[in-house]
């Protein structure tokens, strides 16, 4: 059994447009001590994703029009709201995507860490700041006792980003998702991030859903890849099949943006043109029946008037001319 298995997914809005769909049929799973990466532009669903299996997708104007969210076999689509409260924190926890927006400006990063420990926990006060100062420790932040006092706006924004990760790690989720969470990030933070997300993975046997539009990063961290554009996944495969192999004209869209440097010599010899791909995601009450991609797509033909389905096996793709010419 999976730890999260996500069937046929369907999110919709109400806007001014009418009914949108947000998620259109996004199927998944994740595995204990694994890591989904899931990549694509901003717009293309990926949060919206993440804050329906957390059970914050505010309602109206959301709502899960169809599908199955399972969590451990658990059945998370219509379950109560305080059987969501208790689940979220304790057995999945989100790294929301700009620490400085996520913590409490007022409250020292400690006590904010210790109240998530004490919602989840039958602890005392002073255990729950305890274990906020140990876990501070644990992502790496120096004297972890005194920047535990410290007020978010006082820590960089690396330092604060490991908050974040200490206060999703503090109970111990079987289930982590990382939204974007080395956005305005130097690459050596950025780095040093992704090390510290390995070694929690490793020593307390989560599984990764990672959100993010930088294929790097998926390279660097998943053992499979889902491909999302307009709401849809669109390609679907272990890292080393979308990066080596790309069927979707998207996903190659993104690994072309990837900037390269000389492999052959391993050496800097010159800066390759960067590619990219035209248009951009279109808005979600401007779809029809027809593949989503085709107006940037160079590809494109006359069955491309019909949305194609996920296919494929393994390595899955949603496309009538996958494996075309690149």
């Amino acid at each position: 059994m999976s730890l999260l298995e996500v069937d046929d997914l369907r999110v919709s809005f109400s806007a001014r447009h009418g009914e949108v769909a947000a998620l259109d049929g996004v199927s998944f799973r994740v595995d204990e001590g694994e890591t989904l990466g899931v990549v694509g532009e901003s717009g293309c669903g990926k949060s919206i994703m993440a804050l329906t299996v957390m059970g914050l997708i505010p309602h109206p104007p959301g709502r899960i029009t169809g599908g199955s969210i399972r969590f451990r076999g658990e059945e998370l689509v219509g379950a109560k709201t305080s059987r969501l409260r208790r689940l979220r924190g304790a057995e999945i926890a989100m790294i929301f995507q700009e620490p400085m927006t996520s913590l409490n400006p007022v409250f020292r990063v400690g006590d904010q860490i210790a109240e998530a420990v004490l919602l989840h926990q039958d602890v005392s006060k002073a255990e729950a700041w305890n274990l906020a100062v140990e876990f501070i420790r644990t992502v790496g932040i120096p004297e972890p006792a005194t920047r535990a006092r410290a007020y978010p706006h006082e820590l960089s924004g690396g330092m604060r980003q490991r908050v974040m990760i200490a206060m999703a790690m503090s109970c111990r989720p079987r289930l982590l998702i990382a939204d974007e969470p080395t956005t305005a990030l130097d690459v050596t933070v950025q780095a040093q991030i992704f090390g510290l997300m390995r070694d929690l993975q490793e020593e307390f046997g989560v599984g990764i859903i990672m959100i993010t539009h930088d294929m790097g990063a998926i390279a660097e961290l998943s053992d499979r890849v889902a491909v999302m554009y307009a709401g849809r996944i669109v390609e679907h495969g272990t890292a080393d099949e979308i990066l080596d192999t790309p069927l979707h004209p998207y996903t190659r869209g993104l690994i072309a943006c990837i900037p390269t440097f000389g492999k052959e010599t391993g050496k800097v010899e010159r800066f390759p043109p960067l590619e990219e791909i035209p248009g951009i995601v279109p808005p979600l009450h401007l779809l029809d029946k027809g593949c989503a991609f085709a107006d940037r797509c160079a590809l494109v033909h006359d069955a491309c008037g019909v949305a194609p389905p996920l296919s494929g096996g393994p390595h899955s793709v949603a496309c009538h001319a996958a494996g075309g010419p690149a």
